[in-house]
């Protein structure tokens, strides 16, 4: 049956398969996201697919689910401090592209070299300058659901937060404060979706490092961004924030693959 599936035109899938998870979305009582929220996950998810095939779906639903579910960690106790995410939780558009926005643009570039190179762009070996766009791919959404992770750990549970650029005590909550607790389930996030970036065949067991170490960097770049530039920008929002983070995370991936290649 899979084999089937895999030989219809993955976008024919893409569009199928995100319709009918977008049809379940809406009609189940808990929702993750806006419905302009969903509207606007169906484009990403067709593209994805489209691009990048199953294999790149895996991860953004990885990212999805779980980065939803830490988001309810605490909910209760997060609310009653006013540092809970708005609307519950659920995700609105510019929540689903400033997440996403880098991937994305990893995704098509990825479809666009593999046409010129005349390759298949669902190649198990593709060749490095593809190797290393799947490399950016899986590090920016590792780097998101570090990020994620660590700040609604770090609301909920973080016995001691300081400011990134001072190390002085800050409020739970504060622009810019890191946790111990935050930071350690950051980690375990970042390491969780690059596993299975690497045992779905995305990226090598070298790529799984890349990504932990590239998002480790970026998460704490965001910190300092949110310390020290945030407020002082109106256009700096949360969600320009959060696609810098995952474009950090991207280009130190890279950047790390591209110069372990040549070393």
């Amino acid at each position: 049956m899979w084999s089937q599936v895999s030989s219809l035109n993955p976008w024919i899938v893409a569009v199928l398969l995100n319709s009918l998870l977008s049809a379940i979305a809406l009609v189940i009582p808990k929702k993750l996201l806006t419905p302009a929220g969903y509207a606007h996950a169906w484009i990403l998810g067709i593209l994805l697919w489209g691009c990048l095939g199953w294999r790149g779906y895996a991860v953004v639903m990885f990212y999805f689910l779980v980065g939803s579910a830490v988001t309810r960690i605490g909910m209760a106790e997060k609310e009653a401090a006013g540092i809970a995410e708005k609307r519950g939780g659920a995700r609105g558009p510019e929540n689903v592209w400033g997440s996403a926005l880098t991937a994305a643009i990893c995704a098509v570039a990825y479809l666009v070299i593999s046409w010129k190179l005349g390759v298949s762009p669902f190649s198990p070996s593709p060749p490095l300058p593809l190797s290393l766009l799947l490399l950016g791919y899986v590090a920016s959404f590792a780097t998101k659901l570090s990020d994620t992770t660590a700040s609604e750990v770090g609301k909920a549970y973080g016995k001691r937060t300081f400011l990134i650029t001072t190390l002085q005590p800050v409020d739970r909550g504060t622009e810019g404060a890191v946790s111990l607790e935050g930071t350690l389930a950051g980690v375990v996030a970042s390491v969780a979706i690059a596993a299975l970036g690497w045992g779905i065949g995305l990226i090598d067991s070298l790529g799984l490092v890349w990504c932990v170490l590239a998002a480790f960097v970026a998460t704490n770049a965001e910190s300092f961004i949110g310390a020290t530039l945030q407020d002082e920008f109106d256009w700096m929002t949360n969600e320009v924030v959060n696609f810098i983070n995952t474009f950090i995370g991207a280009v130190v991936a890279i950047s790390l693959g591209l110069a372990w290649q040549f070393w």
